[in-house]
């Protein structure tokens, strides 16, 4: 398995990803493809050698060659993502970090996700960061990426809205359960560079064991006088998964709850990390009806799912089995559906679609709010996936 380590014990940024990733031997060529898939003619990779604090790092400058710089919603750019003629897996993590960018700055701003405008980071710059960094993992063949903790900076800084403090609240919303520090004055960690980071590593730890092949070292723009401003990659090949990546299901048995708390308990462990979570009826040993409450997660969130378990239901010891998931990469698409929008959660597989399956909340939402059979609007809304391209076997494009 090969593996990326990403020291951001002194911040990181999208730059400094992108400069550190083509340090450690990603083809410039290569990235400069995979950004004209998304902005044609639009942004030139420009790499550079540069000190930081006496020690060499990759500058990378993404220079703009176009007028056309307009504020973007997260709808425009997973619209451009999706029909870039890009890898599968570039694709999907390019998607994974500007989502995770989308929703942290939702619910700062008290928005719908779709109407959130990315300012700096729609920017085609950014966009090139992020691209480009995703391009480069896929090229260096990384399967599998863990991450220090964040440096994120202190003070203030000036946004699109006016002074506002470090770190900033997208930062603060992505960095949950994460392990941070100040790290210094100012911005050491931009929402760019801990979308990324959040996105896409699997483990928040120290260096983990592997044989070492290369390191990057990527450049942000300040040279500070008492810490380098680097980025660091390091890259190498794991014989074997790293235990505390793997997922695994913590469960329990209960025989003496309110049933009407249930519901409560599953809503509970998916807002402490659970990526799932479900009841198995039981008859236990002395004939008396039970259930096991079930909870799926990566094991970085195994302690808090845990918590709930025990906090909220009335057991008093639960077990944890460790599980190897696989999991589709997936995105949602949005399509009208009569006066009203739903979305299409798309799972994809070899580049083409391999399930695309109504949100069945939105549905529901648009059959209260219309008055109309829920049967009906399910049915509407499976007809406008299929018009819009959504078919299994069918390559993803955005819908027009």
């Amino acid at each position: 398995m090969r593996v990326a380590w990403i020291d951001a014990s002194a911040g990181v940024a999208g730059d400094m990803l992108l400069g550190a990733l083509v340090d450690a031997g990603a083809p410039l060529e290569v990235l400069q493809a995979a950004v004209d898939a998304v902005v044609p003619g639009a942004v030139e990779l420009v790499r550079t050698e540069v000190m930081r604090c006496g020690m060499r790092a990759c500058k990378m400058d993404p220079a703009v060659r176009t007028d056309d710089l307009p504020h973007r919603h997260w709808s425009d750019i997973r619209s451009m993502l999706a029909d870039a003629a890009l890898p599968d897996a570039v694709r999907t993590r390019a998607l994974r970090v500007f989502g995770r960018l989308a929703e942290a700055e939702a619910g700062v701003h008290g928005v719908d996700v779709d109407e959130v405008h990315f300012h700096e980071v729609g920017a085609l710059d950014s966009i090139a960061d992020v691209v480009g960094a995703c391009a480069a993992l896929h090229h260096l063949a990384v399967d599998r990426v863990v991450a220090s903790p964040i440096a994120l900076g202190s003070g203030t800084v000036e946004g699109a809205h006016g002074t506002i403090p470090v770190p900033v609240p997208a930062v603060l919303s992505m960095t949950g359960g994460w392990q941070v520090l100040a790290g210094g004055i100012g911005e050491r960690a931009t929402p760019t560079g801990v979308a990324w980071v959040t996105a896409l590593a699997d483990e928040c730890s120290a260096l983990p064991q592997m044989r070492l092949d290369c390191v990057g070292i990527g450049a942000g723009t300040k040279d500070f006088r008492d810490r380098a401003n680097v980025v660091r990659v390091v890259i190498g090949t794991s014989e074997e998964l790293v235990s505390s990546a793997e997922d695994v299901v913590v469960e329990a048995n209960v025989d003496d709850l309110d049933p009407r708390v249930w519901p409560h308990v599953l809503r509970s462990l998916l807002d402490s990390g659970a990526d799932d979570a479900w009841l198995t009826p039981i008859l236990m040993k002395k004939g008396r009806p039970a259930h096991t409450v079930h909870a799926l997660a990566h094991a970085r969130y195994a302690d808090s799912v845990s918590s709930v378990l025990l906090a909220e239901t009335s057991t008093i010891g639960l077990r944890r089995i460790a599980v190897h998931k696989t999991a589709l990469p997936r995105t949602w698409i949005e399509v009208a559906v009569g006066s009203g929008r739903v979305r299409i959660k798309v799972a994809l597989q070899n580049d083409r679609i391999a399930q695309a399956t109504p949100e069945f909340e939105d549905v529901a939402e648009l059959a209260r709010s219309t008055g109309r059979p829920l049967r009906a609007v399910l049915s509407e809304a499976a007809a406008a996936a299929v018009a819009h391209g959504l078919v299994v076997g069918a390559p993803l494009r955005a819908p027009s």
